[in-house]
């Protein structure tokens, strides 16, 4: 299981990646979209952050240009490359080219049978948007939990992304998925809860340690 975070922002990657345990960085052309850098530059400087997995969205709308486009992002990444694909019928024919020659990823994917297609075409992840699904279809940890039973002994890990809580989170993981994607700020919430604070200042205020005499 790794957590990764979900954001292409310098400042908030940088400080994921000096917490130690979240082990690599999911974007997409929206994420991408916020900065005011140029892609390359952008993933560049990303790749310097982290020496983890590194989700990088494929967005050319014909299948040479993405085989091409897939191969500009593996110069830049090399073998942190993870591409992401539409859940289109020319996203499934990527991922059945490109999977045996770097990590593939469907994403937005929002059925079983869509993640059926994505196991056979070689994926070796899937992301599901879960708080989405949830608001959309109705039930979005339902979702992970049968994608999770048709994905069971297979290549293809589950990834939990749209995640806007620590307990949705925590209730993706409890359903079926592999890894989890979080923005920033619900990566920190994960670390925190109330009583876990008052313990730690009754620790401080009334306890003792070696720094303390």
């Amino acid at each position: 299981m790794s957590i990764f975070i979900d954001s292409a922002n310098l400042k908030h990657v940088k400080l994921a990646m000096e917490l130690g345990w979240v082990k690599g960085i999911t974007t997409n052309p929206l994420l991408l979209a916020q900065s005011q850098q140029d892609t390359s530059t952008l993933l560049k400087a990303l790749r310097e952050l982290s020496d983890g997995s590194i989700f990088y969205q494929l967005t050319a709308d014909t299948f040479d240009a993405a085989l091409a486009e897939a191969h500009q992002a593996m110069q830049i990444l090399e073998k942190q490359l993870v591409v992401k694909l539409p859940p289109t019928e020319l996203g499934f024919q990527l991922c059945s080219e490109l999977s045996s020659r770097m990590a593939c990823c469907p994403t937005a994917i929002y059925s079983v049978s869509q993640a059926l297609v994505a196991r056979e075409a070689g994926a070796q992840y899937l992301a599901v948007y879960v708080n989405r699904a949830t608001r959309l279809m109705g039930d979005g940890l339902k979702l992970i939990e049968e994608i999770s039973g048709v994905l069971r002994e297979s290549q293809t890990k589950l990834l939990a992304a749209s995640l806007k809580s620590p307990e949705e989170a925590s209730q993706a993981f409890s359903a079926g998925a592999d890894h989890l994607t979080l923005p920033y700020t619900t990566l920190m919430e994960m670390t925190q809860h109330p009583l876990s604070e008052a313990a730690v200042k009754q620790f401080r205020e009334e306890g003792k340690g070696l720094n303390q005499s």
